[in-house]
């Protein structure tokens, strides 16, 4: 993220919608994403999987992907709820079981943040 030609990185878990072309994360409603992406809501982001260095090889395997889009907060209760269940399905084993016990109320999604990523363009690589 960039604003006022300042960059800012953050970490953050993810689920890709494979339909819409997006990617969607959870985050607290306010803070300085929030600030960052009002302002200008063209982001870059890199998804890595670091397999790890090969010994005697002088060589790491890894695969990994740079994201262009745009970033935006979502707002209505139903899509709050499908970029949920889109995270929940990319990182958990039961995603029902985190859904029926913890999001089976609506007043959670009152005070979560949820983000969505619209997908521009995406290059990826792999190496050894």
């Amino acid at each position: 993220m960039c604003r006022n030609n300042e960059p800012y990185i953050v970490t953050l878990s993810y689920g890709y919608d494979e339909r819409e072309n997006a990617l969607y994360f959870h985050s607290r409603l306010k803070g300085l994403k929030y600030e960052f992406i009002k302002e200008n809501p063209n982001v870059c982001a890199t998804i890595i999987e670091d397999r790890g260095y090969i010994m005697n090889e002088c060589a790491h395997e890894f695969r990994s992907v740079i994201i262009w889009g745009r970033m935006f907060s979502v707002d209505t209760l139903e899509e709050k709820k499908h970029g949920m269940d889109i995270l929940l399905e990319h990182l958990e084993d039961n995603p029902d079981k985190i859904t029926q016990e913890s999001l089976s109320n609506d007043k959670y999604y009152k005070n979560l943040g949820i983000l969505r990523l619209d997908i521009a363009e995406i290059n990826g690589k792999w190496g050894r």
